[in-house]
């Protein structure tokens, strides 16, 4: 058997062990989640488990690349650190909004000065003379990291931004997350494999991810055993978002497959501002679509299998569209969400 289906499903081993250790494990030292902050009545489960999604990948990547480890390796590996430590303090303590969107724009610029960029975006019309819109015209020089293309720059950060906090403000339901990340995973390392992006060793990252995920899912699946946290989702958020760069910036192709939390914090941050308050600070009022539709009298599982296969039918598809193509699927992403949303919004007395 190769690599590509071997290390996956051993990774994928391991994480499930030690997610049935921490069952055992982390009510001794009490780390447990706090279902009072959000008006639960149910018993204390394991928190943060994301933090096993979080170490499994670490270790599984620093063996597979422990003799050849490249700068942009390097900075990933600091930035998922620095993630994972930052969400787990933030889990047991609740950093500021502030605190957060900092540390995540710093980590976003490691990742881009030490190689994770966005060269070039597609132009999917073909009305005008070049396919692609450059993002490397304007550059400067960093002393410790060379020459930096300013608007790759932006548009990266701004990219991985969007990727951590989508997923991240879209873990309300325990299992939707870790399933969608399954879905996205499985994309891009398929993606990896075609002729276009041929890349194996991403794939083989993928597919790694994709176990990882897939344990998560196993025990967070309603009615949950643990709970993953801001530490599990945020981590899959900015792997999604990563990886779809490593590939060749396939932004379309991943903003197909997780089309819904993007728009749905889209609709959610326009909601926000037209009511004077800050994008950036959540409510318990049930703003996302997902709180909408329990309140529609939908079950968490009910919820979980409309996102997932709404991101596995697109996905899916865009694996075999072209540039244009993925224009109108995600136009069509849009209206479907649009009609969600208006079916989902709560009827006002």
């Amino acid at each position: 058997m190769s690599p590509l289906s071997t290390t996956p499903l051993l990774v994928f081993a391991v994480c499930v062990i030690a997610h049935m250790l921490a069952l055992k494990l982390f009510p001794r030292i009490g780390l447990l989640d706090f279902p009072e902050r959000y008006n639960l009545k149910r018993k204390r489960l394991p928190y943060p488990t994301g933090v096993l999604a979080v170490l499994t990948f670490f270790v599984t990547f620093l063996i597979l690349n422990l003799h050849n480890m490249s700068m942009q390796d390097t900075g990933l590996m600091i930035g998922i650190a620095l993630l994972g430590i930052s969400c787990f303090i933030d889990d047991r303590a609740q950093l500021s909004p502030k605190i957060r969107l900092t540390l995540h724009v710093l980590i976003a610029l490691l990742l881009f000065a030490t190689g994770t960029r966005i060269y070039t975006i597609t132009n999917p019309t073909g009305l005008l003379a070049s396919s692609f819109f450059k993002l490397d015209t304007l550059i400067i020089h960093a002393p410790l990291f060379g020459n930096l293309p300013v608007w790759s720059g932006v548009f990266t950060v701004v990219w991985l931004l969007l990727t951590i906090n989508a997923l991240n403000w879209f873990d309300g339901i325990p299992g939707q997350v870790s399933l969608l990340s399954v879905i996205g995973f499985l994309t891009i390392g398929f993606l990896s494999l075609s002729s276009r992006v041929n890349q194996p060793d991403l794939a083989l990252i993928a597919f790694i991810l994709a176990g990882i995920a897939l344990a998560c899912f196993l025990f967070d699946f309603p009615p949950p055993h643990v709970v993953l946290g801001d530490s599990g989702s945020m981590f899959f958020g900015l792997m999604l978002g990563t990886l779809t760069i490593f590939a060749g910036g396939k932004v379309a192709t991943a903003f197909l497959v997780l089309g819904v939390p993007l728009v749905d914090s889209f609709f959610v941050i326009i909601r926000r501002l037209l009511s004077g308050r800050s994008p950036l600070r959540g409510s318990q009022s049930g703003e996302h679509l997902h709180h909408r539709l329990l309140a529609k009298g939908w079950s968490p599982k009910q919820v979980i299998l409309l996102t997932a296969s709404i991101g596995f039918l697109f996905g899916g598809t865009a694996l075999f569209l072209s540039s244009f193509q993925k224009v109108i699927a995600a136009a069509s992403l849009f209206v479907i969400m649009l009609l969600l949303s208006w079916y989902s919004a709560p009827v006002k007395k």
